[in-house]
């Protein structure tokens, strides 16, 4: 999930069944794109997960003049905004038990 934190607004989401850096760098650039954000105009804070700090992601982020900030190593509240969004959707009346597969937490 990709959410600004000013407006608390979702900018781009996926669930996929795997994490990897050219998803990850994929997902990224179609947030940058559909948004039409401007070389230089963004900063982007991430986890130190293998995705965040993969190759792919490195060379977009150059490319695309995104400034990055990491969470410190091993802190799992790295971002209080993104943890804050998840907790609010994960205590919906309506969220389920369990998803029965990827298309249907997509749906949800």
């Amino acid at each position: 999930m990709i959410i600004d934190i000013y407006s608390r607004y979702v900018v781009n989401w996926c669930v996929a069944p795997a994490e990897t850096g050219q998803l990850a760098a994929d997902f990224i650039d179609a947030a940058y794109r559909d948004q039409g954000v401007a070389k230089g105009e963004l900063a982007l804070h991430a986890d130190r997960g293998s995705a965040m700090t993969s190759k792919p992601v490195s060379q977009l982020l150059v490319d695309l003049g995104v400034a990055r900030s990491h969470s410190r190593p091993h802190v799992s509240n790295d971002n209080p905004y993104s943890e804050a969004q998840f907790k609010t959707l994960k205590y919906c009346p309506a969220f389920p038990d369990r998803f029965g597969s990827i298309a249907d937490a997509r749906a949800f």
